[in-house]
């Protein structure tokens, strides 16, 4: 993901949306994540559920989000899945 500071945002706006025209972008101030800019379609299609890149807070994930998450740290955790094989 692509970031920009805020300075960047008033100095170079045409680029800044541009980039986010194409995918999410971090605006930082002070080196420091602040907000993400994305087009109005992207924040559309994860708000409605429609993008199966849509993110969730620990507390709603879906039970069945959250059965495979947990499986996936048990496998992690056992070493199984990563892409280093031994």
């Amino acid at each position: 993901m692509k970031q920009f500071t805020t300075d960047d945002l008033n100095k170079q706006i045409g680029d800044v949306t541009d980039a986010a025209s194409r995918e999410p972008v971090v605006l930082t101030r002070h080196k420091k994540p602040r907000f993400v800019l994305m087009s109005y379609d992207h924040y559309e299609r994860m708000r409605t559920g429609g993008d199966p890149r849509r993110s969730f807070h620990i507390s709603e994930m879906p039970a069945e989000h959250a059965k495979l998450f947990d499986e996936a740290l048990d496998r992690l955790a056992h070493g199984e899945g990563s892409d280093d094989k031994p």
